[in-house]
């Protein structure tokens, strides 16, 4: 008899200090009741302070993790993180034909402390390759002016930016404005309706990690059935809880709370 239980899927990188990647993803899923899965794509050498190396798996490696996922516990949603090249995203694209859930794109593209994730000649395979299979793309403002070739400096330009992805593949387009100032305000484009989800702005040097634990908490809820803009803001709420709760650790950019609690549950499919 089949089982009951959401499952989710992660193909990201890993760190070892579990703030962000793999590691957040993971702690994120259980924390919302989702057995989660994880294919790992490279692997960091990080802890609060910095990254001082990283290192891709073969594309071959990725795709036979995928492979062995899909072929025995197949999951209810997938979310990627960090891929780190064009090979390695054009495996994740390939493998993406056999998805049949809702693939979230988190297009990781440098960590909190600015070191590369994702090599510059890839974010055209990205976009090429992997775009198109995607249900939500979630950029925050950085990444979603490299993508979309405009400056994105205020909400006008993540209405903008989110417009010009949408037409690259993605049915969702979710901006996040977690670096502008005044509230943190994240733009979702979907179904032809733009919908915001704010809250107020947090201040701690505490956020590693922040968008891998949104999307990832967007992937459980979306594996969960629970519907987009229903995910998105419970998810938001959830970040917002483990970034205003986190436990402060280490020297530098400290992890989110990956515990946390929603404060409220009322948005539910």
């Amino acid at each position: 008899m089949p089982s009951s239980k959401p499952v989710a899927l992660s193909i990201a990188g890993s760190d070892p200090s579990g703030g962000a990647g793999i590691q957040a993803d993971l702690k994120t899923f259980h924390q919302f009741g989702v057995y989660g899965e994880a294919v790992i794509t490279l692997i960091t050498v990080q802890n609060t302070m910095g990254v001082e190396r990283v290192e891709c798996l073969s594309a071959n490696l990725v795709s036979q993790q995928i492979h062995a996922v899909l072929s025995d516990i197949p999951p209810m949603a997938v979310k990627t993180g960090a891929l780190g090249n064009r090979e390695i995203i054009e495996a994740v694209a390939q493998a993406a034909h056999d998805f049949r859930c809702p693939l979230v794109v988190d297009p990781v593209m440098v960590s909190k402390h600015g070191a590369s994730l994702l090599s510059w000649d890839a974010i055209d395979a990205l976009k090429t390759h992997l775009l198109p299979h995607a249900f939500l793309l979630t950029p925050n403002l950085h990444e979603a002016g490299m993508l979309a070739g405009i400056e994105v400096r205020d909400i006008a330009g993540m209405g903008a930016a989110a417009l010009k992805l949408s037409t690259l593949g993605p049915p969702a387009v979710l901006i996040k404005g977690g670096h502008l100032a005044g509230e943190a305000t994240d733009i979702l484009f979907y179904q032809g309706e733009w919908t915001e989800f704010t809250a107020p702005r947090i201040d701690t040097r505490h956020t590693h990690g922040t968008g891998c634990t949104y999307s990832a908490a967007i992937t459980a809820l979306l594996a969960c059935g629970v519907d987009l803009r229903s995910a998105v803001g419970r998810a938001k709420q959830y970040i917002t809880e483990a970034i205003r709760t986190s436990p402060r650790l280490g020297a530098g950019a400290g992890p989110v709370n990956h515990h946390a609690v929603e404060k409220t549950q009322s948005n539910t499919d």
